[in-house]
């Protein structure tokens, strides 16, 4: 099947540029969405040793901070969903900027066009779950991630040609439950390497797979550059990348949902009734509406019933926002252990 995004414009970077941080290559996916003509583009990068963790997950969870601060690994906080992952120079980072479009379909299209051209390249790979291309023996060797702009969509990802794995053991502290429905019992247990499977470099990789994604380019002048960076100014703030928690939580729920990720409901009440929802985890949003706004909008007010929870979340919709979450999975997570009556406080 023809792609509708692939062949994309290549976009290079002046020589400079190259091996910055995660967070400057972020914004200039953002800068590429918002300033660059209308049309799909592509950039590959590399890294030092980084985490780079979603929009909504809580880092102190995710991660042992402690480890990577002394093993000097940079903590960069993505506006897309999805997990956590870490990076160092044998990883190849994929940026694409496409139009508006069914977020389902770009996404669908992007990992089958990476999966086919890794393919080309002699590694048996395939599309997995929510966001996975994996080997043929089902180990994971790239995993993506997307987030909305107005008319623009984000789209990125992260392949293993090899890793520090050491280093990525001592930084990752991912949830039990997460590796269990994968049915492993490690992270270096679920991961393949594409170095197994290929007969050069990791920068031979990433030339090649711009030949086999892109066609044309465009080349960023310094003052583009220069634009970049103050885009990316914010992402190394630290109430941005540590998150801060303006609200008590009352009330949490959280479950792992098949097809959705981890989603986890946390309540702040007052005087029985519901005043703010915050919603954390590795989910994905289909929306430029924030999942927290949308539930917020739709249960602040609100008495802490099953009745009324259910009601609102049957007419509003607030679920619509999160890829994979139904409307059942929804009211159940957000009601469980609650009576039908209001309850005192």
């Amino acid at each position: 099947m023809p792609s509708p995004i692939f062949p994309a414009t290549l976009v290079r970077f002046p020589a400079q540029v190259e091996g910055r941080s995660a967070a400057f290559y972020l914004a200039a996916e953002e800068f590429v969405a918002r300033e660059l003509p209308e049309g799909n583009y592509a950039f590959f990068w590399q890294l030092g040793p980084t985490c780079v963790f979603g929009r909504h997950q809580d880092p102190s969870v995710e991660l042992d901070i402690d480890f990577c601060q002394r093993h000097g690994v940079e903590l960069v906080r993505r506006k897309s969903g999805g997990g956590t992952i870490f990076a160092d120079e044998d990883n190849i980072m994929v940026s694409l900027v496409t139009g508006s479009g069914s977020v389902e379909d770009i996404f669908e299209d992007f990992a089958r066009s990476v999966a086919n051209g890794l393919r080309t390249l002699g590694v048996p790979t395939r599309v997995s779950g929510r966001n996975d291309i994996c080997l043929d023996d089902g180990r994971k060797i790239c995993g993506g991630a997307f987030y909305h702009l107005p008319q623009r969509n984000i789209v990125h990802c992260t392949m293993l040609y090899d890793t520090q794995m050491e280093l990525m053991r001592g930084c990752l502290t991912p949830a039990r439950a997460k590796l269990e429905s994968k049915g492993v019992k490690s992270v270096e247990s679920r991961i393949g390497l594409l170095k197994d499977f290929l007969p050069f470099g990791v920068a031979q990789l990433r030339e090649e797979l711009a030949k086999i994604l892109c066609t044309d380019e465009v080349c960023l002048t310094p003052q583009q550059v220069a634009r970049i960076e103050e885009i990316e100014r914010p992402y190394h703030d630290e109430a941005y990348i540590f998150g801060s928690k303006n609200y008590a939580t009352d009330k949490h729920s959280a479950q792992r949902i098949e097809g959705c990720g981890r989603i986890e409901f946390r309540l702040s009440l007052h005087e029985g009734k519901i005043q703010h929802v915050d919603v954390a985890g590795d989910y994905f949003e289909t929306s430029c509406q924030p999942a927290s706004e949308a539930f917020s909008q739709a249960l602040c007010g609100l008495p802490l019933t099953a009745d009324a929870i259910t009601t609102a979340i049957r007419t509003r919709q607030p679920h619509r926002t999160i890829r994979g979450l139904s409307e059942e999975k929804a009211i159940a997570l957000l009601t469980v252990n609650i009576q039908h009556s209001t309850i005192k406080l």
